[in-house]
């Protein structure tokens, strides 16, 4: 067993290594994307469609790295709260992530994982999304129904929890 680890561990810093070999090759990359753009924006400024966007923009990294998800904080701490039975596993507030290993639930025999995205400010089924997995694949629907009614119905209550305030 710790020979497993310990090769694991061996393959997983032959892998950073080569990996961190190659990062001298894609500097210019930088300089060609932004010739692409200059590129890009003069063709539209010449056929007339500057102001007008493509499927491709969607694509593009245009946004400033400043620009982050607004999340509602009542979805995301009704998200940690009602799945506080499994271990986080990393937590990103600036872009609405949480994954989580697995984990069994009080009085339940199957071990879940779940990675949930808040996507939006607003309180409302749209902004949540939660996707379950159990050891044999995905979690069936009405699970996963389950858990985003709790979510929801747990972040409600703590909206009007502060509104009493």
């Amino acid at each position: 067993m710790a020979y497993n680890s310990v090769l694991r561990v061996g393959v997983a810093l032959g892998v950073a290594l080569v990996l961190s070999g190659c990062g001298g090759m894609f500097q210019s990359g930088e300089r060609s994307r932004a010739a692409a753009a200059e590129i890009q924006a003069q063709e539209r400024v010449r056929d007339g469609t500057e102001g007008q966007s493509t499927v491709w923009d969607l694509f593009s990294n245009n946004q400033p790295p400043s620009v982050t998800v607004e999340v509602n904080r009542y979805l995301w701490n009704a998200s940690l709260e009602v799945l506080d039975f499994l271990p986080v596993q990393s937590v990103d507030p600036f872009s609405g992530v949480i994954v989580t290993g697995f984990g069994t639930p009080p009085g339940g025999g199957r071990a879940y994982r779940a990675a949930i995205l808040v996507n939006d400010p607003a309180l409302d089924a749209r902004s949540l999304n939660v996707a379950l997995m159990t050891n044999a694949g995905p979690a069936s629907r009405e699970t996963i129904r389950a858990v985003e009614d709790a979510i929801l119905t747990r972040a409600r209550q703590l909206r009007i929890r502060d509104r009493g305030l």
